[in-house]
């Protein structure tokens, strides 16, 4: 399932996760885990020279159990760290970078060849697993992506996390490494005036429909 922020697609996922019994891959906690330990070693996320020769640094262990998913980064857990607006505010400078994203896809892949599971993120369908029989392109309208957003994030608002969301969507669109875009085959869902059970509704039929 891919998407950009505030589509649904985490509590989508892990939804139908849980209703076929898989596991479950967040990719996008890997990017924030290996942004979260470049802002503790103190590299600047803009130094993408100093970003790729480090990349392969830190030691990520991620769980893909989707009623408790978690990340540690060198034994630690990270999982509430990671989800700082600092954070988000560097992660699609240090997503661009290739050596990260070379590092983190095939580690990803080697997660999906362990066996049966919903992966999500913004290059799924298109790059780290172009084969998968169901691809789900999630979007929702500018305004509910950023009123979800803001409602999960305190000392925000709506305004705020419009501008956020337009200023990551354009980086991650139009990155030169594995930018997002919806597959060829993918099948476009829009959330806007879907709530959580009927995208996940949804996205079971599809699975029905083709596997």
């Amino acid at each position: 399932m891919d998407g950009p922020s505030g589509s649904g697609k985490s509590s989508a996922s892990r939804g139908v996760a849980r209703a076929l019994g898989l596991r479950y891959l967040d990719t996008g906690a890997m990017y924030r885990a290996v942004t979260w330990w470049m802002l503790e070693q103190g590299v600047d996320p803009a130094d993408a020279e100093t970003v790729a020769r480090r990349a392969g640094e830190p030691r990520l262990v991620i769980t893909a159990d989707p009623d408790a998913p978690g990340i540690t980064v060198d034994g630690r857990d990270v999982a509430a760290e990671i989800r700082t607006a600092e954070v988000t505010a560097a992660v699609s400078a240090v997503s661009a970078v290739p050596e990260v994203r070379a590092r983190l896809v095939a580690e990803q892949r080697a997660v999906i060849g362990e066996g049966d599971i919903v992966v999500e993120g913004r290059d799924i369908g298109t790059v780290v697993a172009p084969a998968a029989p169901v691809k789900v392109y999630l979007t929702a309208s500018p305004e509910a992506r950023a009123r979800r957003r803001s409602a999960e994030l305190a000392g925000t608002t709506v305004e705020a996390q419009r501008a956020e969301m337009a200023r990551r969507d354009t980086l991650d669109s139009t990155r030169k490494a594995d930018p997002l875009v919806m597959a060829a085959d993918a099948v476009e869902l829009d959330s806007t005036e879907l709530n959580l059970d009927e995208v996940v509704s949804e996205v079971l039929r599809l699975v029905k429909e083709r596997t």
